[in-house]
């Protein structure tokens, strides 16, 4: 594959990071976002040995002018990014009565509105150059109504809403827009989880080491697809699956079968 120069929020640990090194091990000039600038600048000398152009810059995707401050720098140095990578996110666990107006607000803010955040930031960017990518990471979770996660499963299935939508209105310009929805894999996502539901942080820690795939692999699964540009990426054949049987199945047979196997 050519060489790309790429973006990704939520760059210094989990999937950012391991998507990043996929990068660079690749020749791709790589620049990593991340709210905890000690972390990423702890891990950007494993990402230099790889592509010495790679670098961090400290980015929260709640502040449209951190991202907007990356678009120019990466103007500046490389001269525009070819593929955006809106990454970052958070996870909150608890039933609709149990969860407050501010988890939802906190979730929403990162979850949701980082991603408009960044395309927003972006698009200008990707229009003047006559090209770009954004790949936005949801879940699973947006597209299974798994129970006692309202706020998070809405904060990804309008993830999955956007980058549709989006796909539609940017055709034109030459931008194409990737959705990832991924199931549980062993990341970080628990460290920063709000969670109403006593043991939620076990119960998670059990389904994420439980995963056939780890972060290397689903950031293998997103590097194919920025190179076919496909819409979609369903990295767990066991997500595939349920989805499969959500459109297919009687909503009450689709609960029985598929709700079952994740209390």
């Amino acid at each position: 594959m050519q060489s790309k120069r790429i973006f990704i929020t939520g760059g210094a640990s989990g999937l950012g990071f391991a998507l990043a090194q996929r990068c660079a091990s690749a020749g791709w000039q790589v620049c990593i976002g991340d709210r905890d600038q000690e972390r990423g600048e702890a891990v950007i000398g494993s990402l230099t040995k790889l592509q010495e152009d790679a670098f961090f810059m400290p980015c929260d995707v709640t502040r449209i002018s951190d991202i907007e401050a990356v678009a120019t720098e990466l103007q500046q140095r490389w001269d525009g990014v070819d593929v955006v990578v809106n990454n970052a996110g958070v996870a909150q666990v608890g039933q609709l009565t149990d969860t407050s107006i501010g988890d939802w607000q906190w979730i929403l803010d990162i979850n949701l509105l980082g991603v408009v955040r960044g395309c927003k930031a972006f698009t200008p960017l990707f229009q003047s150059q006559g090209h770009g990518h954004f790949v936005n990471v949801a879940s699973m979770a947006g597209l299974l109504d798994v129970p006692n996660m309202s706020a998070y499963n809405a904060s990804k299935a309008a993830v999955v809403s956007l980058s549709e939508t989006l796909e539609n209105e940017l055709a034109k310009d030459n931008i194409y827009v990737t959705v990832v929805c991924p199931s549980f894999f062993k990341t970080n996502l628990g460290q920063g989880m709000r969670s109403t539901i006593e043991g939620m942080q076990d119960k998670l820690e059990r389904l994420m080491t439980s995963s056939k795939l780890n972060a290397a692999d689903v950031a293998e699964t997103i590097f194919a697809a920025i190179k076919s540009k496909r819409s979609h990426v369903l990295p767990h054949r066991e997500g595939r699956i349920a989805w499969y049987f959500k459109r297919l199945l009687s909503r009450k047979l689709y609960r029985r079968v598929v709700h079952s196997r994740i209390k």
